[in-house]
């Protein structure tokens, strides 16, 4: 069954939402639909007193660290850290509480190319089980392919039933971000929801345009159950209008 993931998105240590394609080094161009008033720790309390689990914290740049692990500190065991992770500073995470590392542009070179030697560095550095590859995908003529670099760049890894089985064998879980609709509240991608339902062999977490709670009961079709939800921008909590926080609360307990 589907089920609801909280998030923690971190930017100059603070819990935000932003629209992720318009993250750049320069700051520029940067939408932000939200900041909270309340630091990372208070959020993590909140999801372990619901018994929320499978979330992740995301820190989008430096200025970060310590609030990612006054989180982790407040839900050991309970969240995943993505963000810049490397095999250099993976462990201490693991150390700080989280449960799982979440790698994203660092399995590929500058100029895109995926790297299976970095991929072997990561799961030699924290085990495939508690490593989550990031795929953020965009959709191009080949079906979706992979961005990085806060998706401005494409690499040349495509997103197929082949991929999807050969990085199976590398990691615990697959984290999805639906880079065209992501942060915008217009809707899922439901084609992409379908193709990952049908292919994914490990359990998978979609982000992306969810902005009403009857997008994780399409989810929830589409995958046949298989794949999980989170959801930003559209959360009361982050100051959205379209989701309630106690309704994703009240899906995960009918969900059992």
């Amino acid at each position: 069954m589907t089920r609801f993931r909280p998030c923690i998105d971190l930017h100059a240590g603070k819990v935000k939402q932003i629209v992720g394609s318009t993250l750049s080094d320069s700051g520029q161009g940067l939408r932000t639909n939200f900041v909270s008033d309340r630091d990372a720790a208070w959020y993590a309390e909140l999801y372990r007193q619901d018994g929320l689990t499978g979330g992740h914290v995301i820190l989008l740049g430096p200025g970060n660290e310590m609030a990612a692990k006054s989180a982790l500190a407040a839900y050991p065991g309970g969240l995943q850290v993505g963000g810049g992770i490397r095999p250099c500073n993976a462990a201490e995470h693991l150390e700080a509480g989280a449960s799982h590392v979440i790698v994203t542009s660092y399995l590929f070179e500058t100029d895109g190319t995926f790297s299976q030697t970095r991929l072997d560095k990561m799961v030699a550095a924290v085990g495939r089980e508690r490593l989550v590859i990031d795929l953020s995908c965009k959709a191009t003529a080949e079906g979706w392919t992979v961005a990085m670099n806060r998706w401005q760049t494409l690499t040349d890894l495509h997103v197929t039933p082949e991929t999807l089985r050969h990085l199976a064998a590398h990691c615990a879980e697959f984290l999805i971000h639906a880079v065209d609709v992501e942060g915008k509240c217009e809707g899922i991608d439901e084609r992409l929801v379908e193709f990952l339902g049908k292919h994914s062999p490990l359990p998978m977490t979609y982000a992306g345009g969810i902005h009403r709670l009857q997008d994780l009961e399409r989810i929830q079709h589409l995958s046949l159950g298989r794949v999980d939800a989170t959801v930003g921008s559209a959360l009361d909590l982050f100051g959205g209008q379209g989701v309630r926080y106690a309704d994703l609360v009240a899906f995960n307990r009918r969900a059992g």
